[in-house]
């Protein structure tokens, strides 16, 4: 059946949610901001992800609109994050990285030893 030499590890993903389920930040938020960072360029970044313009731009404003916050300003004839932006994009990083972390050792503590050769 498998491998004796197969590894197992947990995966996760998360993404932050209003009280209505909508989506407010996620992998796909971030990777969005990431690359308008990049390209300093909503309609780049759109062609770069392989989404519209107009997709790009409604998830954005959508997450600004339950923010409450600015995620990107205009800058000369292109486009750059903001400050809030790029706190949030680092805070993001770090709630993954404890995530991580923390099922890292709730799966070696609760089932590696079951699954693991």
């Amino acid at each position: 059946m498998g491998t004796d030499n197969q590894n197992f590890v947990i995966r996760s993903k998360i993404w932050i949610e209003d009280d209505h389920g909508n989506v407010v930040f996620g992998d796909g938020r971030y990777r969005i901001l990431q690359m308008i960072d990049q390209m300093h360029s909503l309609q780049a970044a759109a062609k770069e992800l392989k989404m519209s313009y107009r997709a790009l731009w409604g998830r954005i404003r959508a997450s600004e609109e339950r923010i409450g916050r600015p995620l990107v300003a205009r800058e000369g004839r292109g486009s750059c994050l903001t400050p809030f932006a790029r706190n949030l994009m680092r805070r993001y990083r770090e709630l993954q990285s404890s995530i991580r972390e923390t099922s890292d050792g709730i799966y070696d503590d609760l089932i590696s030893d079951h699954l693991d050769p």
